[in-house]
């Protein structure tokens, strides 16, 4: 068997655009899906795609961990985001490929089922574009919570803190204390919440005031308390502060993980198998983690191949917690993709599937072509202009 071409499908979702990757063989009808969506990058990683097709066209797709050496050794520099988030996609495409020739779900590759399901979490309204709720208004940012919780979830995550500098304004504190706690006592002590803080504080004494106030409510974990790549400054903080940290969305590489685990600086580590290496980097981490007495929280706020990516790993990975899940992004969902990430009781199935179970309509992608996104960091502000974290 042998790779032949690789091709794209980008799709629209306003704040990201959908990188679908297609990988084809000289066996008729079999191919595989990879997803490298990186958010206000498509052009760039469509052109890292194009640099790495020379290591992999004419390899055979089986060869996994060879055509992974290949994409990131020769490529000689370190591939970064834009790089990674390539490779990771061709890596996931290979799988798929496997499987499929095997006739089994990708989760059998993998080491088989640990779990009877995998638990997932939302963000507000399911993260739909135009359904935000800012956070001035606490009791119609409470009716939301309680609504995202209503369409089926026992977990979510929010957004409680401004963006910051090197100061915590008291106001500010007090608001989100008050916040946090009405959040608490709308949806009672059976719903996970959990908050992202995307790394505003500029310090870690920042991040250690507005985890203070939302420690009482105890949430699952605090999501990137301070900016990524610091294992120092985070496991310092996570020694003063009186609830579980995670971070790792923005980490690429098994070397950065094992930084996170040697000094035992969060609970829960976060790699997105979109960027840190597909399922060949996040099988490395996830053992990192293990070994680290770390749980596994993967991110992906992104589209359905993803999210199938996600839910195969979830199945097989010993040390899970919770994965994010993106489905109700946008209204045509399920016109455009067929996918196996079917909620009941908080919880996606075990898919029974070959490969992971994807397919994309590309007919009907066509009606959402690329568009440049919707960009909500430039929001990013203080009042005194000083650009913020976002």
């Amino acid at each position: 068997m042998k790779i032949t071409g690789i091709s794209t499908v980008v799709v629209n979702a306003i704040h990201r655009n959908w990188v679908f990757v297609k990988v084809q063989t000289d066996q008729p009808g079999l191919h595989g899906w990879g997803e490298a969506t990186l958010e206000w990058k498509t052009r760039a990683v469509l052109g890292a795609l194009e640099d790495l097709e020379q290591f992999v066209i004419g390899e055979d797709p089986r060869r996994i961990e060879h055509i992974f050496s290949k994409m990131t050794k020769f490529s000689f520099w370190p591939l970064g985001s834009i790089g990674m988030t390539a490779v990771s996609a061709i890596d996931q495409a290979l799988w798929d490929i496997k499987a499929k020739d095997l006739g089994a779900p990708v989760w059998q590759l993998l080491g088989g089922q640990v779990r009877d399901s995998v638990r997932v979490y939302t963000h507000m309204r399911r993260a739909r574009i135009g359904a935000q709720v800012g956070t001035a208004d606490i009791g119609a940012f409470c009716d939301a919570v309680q609504e995202t919780v209503e369409m089926g979830y026992n977990a979510v995550k929010l957004g409680f803190v401004p963006y910051s500098g090197y100061e915590a304004p008291l106001p500010d504190l007090l608001h989100v204390e008050k916040l946090a706690q009405a959040v608490r006592d709308r949806v009672g002590p059976d719903i996970a919440i959990m908050t992202d803080f995307h790394g505003r504080p500029a310090s870690p004494e920042v991040a250690k005031a507005y985890i203070d106030v939302i420690a009482p409510i105890s949430p699952l974990f605090v999501e990137e308390p301070i900016q990524p790549g610091n294992a120092v400054a985070m496991a310092a903080l996570a020694r003063r502060v009186d609830c579980p940290l995670a971070t790792g969305e923005r980490l690429f590489t098994p070397r950065e993980f094992a930084e996170l685990a040697e000094h035992r600086a969060v609970a829960h580590i976060q790699p997105d198998l979109s960027h840190c290496g597909g399922l060949t980097g996040g099988r490395k981490i996830a053992a990192i983690a293990e070994a680290g007495q770390m749980g596994i929280a993967p991110h992906n706020p992104m589209g359905p191949v993803a999210g199938a990516v996600a839910l195969h790993f979830d199945v097989a990975t010993p040390n899970f917690v919770i994965q994010e899940e993106a489905v109700g992004l946008v209204p045509w969902f399920d016109e455009v993709f067929t996918h196996p990430m079917q909620l009941e009781n908080g919880n996606w199935r075990v898919p029974a599937g070959v490969g992971f179970g994807v397919e994309i309509n590309e007919q009907a992608a066509a009606r959402y072509p690329f568009k440049p996104e919707v960009v909500p960091a430039v929001d990013a502000i203080l009042p005194d202009g000083t650009i913020a974290n976002w």
